[in-house]
């Protein structure tokens, strides 16, 4: 702990007895420990609830949903003036920052920082005039059944607290891997949040794995290439440039985040850590709004990680409260540039990255380490010595470059018989209209073939690893009650990156449409040597290809079966099966405009 924090303890007790002479104690059930533990979800909200009671203007506890173990989730908002509502937000253009702590519980600095925090403005007077310009909305527990779920061996790379969290919660589901896909109800929960709220900012707390280094907190805010050029300048201006210098004046070290390409050399430099569209700060750019993950570093001790938080989150809220309107107008440029994007033929979104193969030079503030050659792993063993800082020069390689990129359509179609699919349009409200009655359209659609899946699960699904794709002119009778997806909305991004199969993140890749690949009808090995003979008969080429397969593949040269099936797969038969067909179609300007004028008011 610096000597600032050491001096603001010791006036923190010296008000906590004065307080206490009067009945009224703020000393948070963190500080009361020393920092060596952190409090219950009950104690927690008990504590948020006599704030609540002492600042009925400036703070209110809500819930805005239940666990599976049901218990309630939730959320703070505070605002200088009792704005606590967000059409009154935007009615008087406050930017709207949502802070949100524990979706990973066992790193919970942030919950204990809020708590801090939310006293100093509320009730200590410290920061008096913070939330004058900004409405914070607060989760101080993102997954409280994982919270409850607390452990002294649950975290085996941390300093403390004495007992933590559980990474999943109680479905055993990670929620910092679930934006996109939302399985869990704690993060429809949370969809639900984000869009009644439409937040400006958000800053989402963590604890490091990994190396040991002198810095107490990394961040990491997302590539320029995910991002709208207003919201990027944005983040480098009011988060580089501005808060973190005022942080690193307040005794702190500060890094961009840490990933090494080797754990056993940070000497070999660090590489993107690969963020997505299933990560809180990949989702916030899928939305056009900027993000900062603050990850403290997990080996200094609880008390120097929550007063990182603190001082970080603290400044970040001044920056916003000082300068408002220029938060609020790289969003609104962001959502303005999305919604004249659709139909342009020349737009593209990425939809993957790669590593920038140009790298930077920096000036890593480690410690000095040793290497020795483990009997029990057969790998090298690192071992840093926090007595003896050292600085390397190391190659920093977390540039990103778009990779598989496409243009948007006009609109997508989605069959109304794909329910699975518009279930999670509705999760994250996504604006579309239903058909009223069937139609049969012309569109362009994707045939996928040869897809490869993973070899295990990865948070409750068998992820689609590889397919080939080509686009196709499709003919679709569509049923009444299917969805057309415009693109001319503000959450497009999410959109296309649910519905574009390539998209990392794709509810395809997910899994969740692993039935198109699946053929229904098959042929009997009687009617197929039947079938065989006929085609071979009529193709000479088709007799050749299947010879020269022969040759080159012994396994299935072995297999009588998938001889037979080699044939039927080239058969009418199989073909009006549609087998790999993806059922999302793409409009173009013109298609979208030649649809009848019969579908129901946009929803939702």
């Amino acid at each position: 702990m610096n000597l600032r924090h050491v001096l603001a303890f010791v006036l923190l007790g010296a008000a906590a007895c004065g307080a206490r002479a009067t009945g009224t104690d703020w000393t948070t059930p963190a500080e009361a420990a020393q920092f060596r533990t952190t409090p219950s979800y009950a104690d927690t909200l008990d504590y948020l609830q006599r704030l609540q009671q002492a600042a009925p203007g400036m703070i209110r506890v809500e819930t805005f949903g239940t666990t599976p173990e049901g218990r309630p989730m939730t959320v703070v908002i505070a605002s200088a003036d009792g704005t606590f509502d967000p059409a009154a937000a935007r009615a008087m253009h406050k930017p709207v920052v949502l802070v949100q702590a524990g979706i990973h519980p066992g790193e919970i600095e942030g919950k204990d920082a809020g708590l801090m925090l939310l006293r100093d403005i509320a009730v200590s007077g410290k920061y008096p005039h913070l939330l004058d310009h900004v409405v914070l909305v607060y989760i101080p527990v993102f997954s409280v059944d994982g919270h409850e779920n607390s452990s002294p061996y649950h975290r085996i790379n941390q300093n403390g607290p004495a007992s933590m969290g559980f990474r999943g919660q109680s479905q055993y589901l990670n929620l910092n891997r679930d934006y996109v896909k939302a399985d869990a109800p704690e993060m429809r929960a949370w969809l639900k949040l984000w869009q009644r709220w439409l937040p400006d900012f958000l800053i989402d707390v963590h604890t490091t794995d990994g190396a040991d280094y002198q810095y107490d907190l990394t961040w990491y805010t997302e590539d320029p290439h995910k991002l709208d050029p207003a919201v990027s300048q944005w983040q480098q201006d009011a988060i580089v440039r501005h808060a973190l210098p005022a942080y690193e004046k307040r005794g702190h070290l500060a890094s961009i985040y840490l990933e090494f390409k080797n754990g056993t050399d940070p000497r070999q430099g660090i590489v993107n850590f690969g963020s997505g569209p299933r990560f809180s700060t990949g989702y916030a750019a899928l939305q056009n709004r900027p993000a900062l993950l603050i990850e403290t570093h997990m080996l200094k001790p609880y008390a120097n990680r929550v007063h990182a938080v603190y001082d970080l989150v603290e400044l970040m809220l001044e920056q916003v409260n000082r300068h408002p309107a220029a938060l609020l107008a790289a969003t609104a440029k962001a959502d303005a540039d999305t919604v004249a994007r659709a139909g342009n033929a020349e737009a593209v979104v990425p939809l993957t990255f790669r590593p920038d193969p140009q790298s930077t030079p920096y000036t890593l503030k480690g410690f000095a380490f040793t290497l020795s050659h483990s009997d029990i792993s057969n790998s090298e063993w690192i071992h840093y010595d926090p007595s003896h800082p050292e600085t390397y020069t190391i190659p920093n390689r977390n540039g990103l470059l778009p990779a598989i990129s496409v243009t948007p359509p006009a609109a997508y179609v989605v069959p109304a018989q794909w329910t699975r699919i518009i279930d999670r349009l509705d999760a994250h409200g996504i604006v579309y209209r239903r058909t009223s009655a069937p139609i049969t359209i012309r569109a362009t659609g994707y045939q996928l073939d040869d897809p490869q899946w993973a070899n295990k699960s990865f948070e409750g699904h068998v992820m689609l690893r590889d397919f080939k794709l080509h686009s196709v002119s499709r003919e679709a009778t569509l049923p009444a009650g299917s969805v057309i997806v415009p693109m001319n909305q503000r959450a497009a991004n999410v959109a296309i990156n649910l519905l574009e199969p390539q998209a990392p993140d794709s509810l395809l890749q997910w899994g969740e449409l692993d039935a198109v690949f699946e053929a229904k009808e098959y042929g009997e090995p009687r009617v197929l040597e039947k079938l065989a003979r006929e085609m071979t008969a009529k193709d000479p080429a088709l007799k050749a290809a299947f010879e020269q397969k022969l040759h080159d593949d012994p396994a299935f040269a072995a297999d009588s079966y998938a001889r037979l099936n080699w044939f039927y797969r080239r058969s009418p038969w199989y073909a009006d099966q549609q087998v790999g067909a993806y059922p999302v179609l793409r409009l173009d300007p013109a298609q979208l405009g030649a649809l009848p004028g019969h579908a129901s008011p946009a929803h939702p």
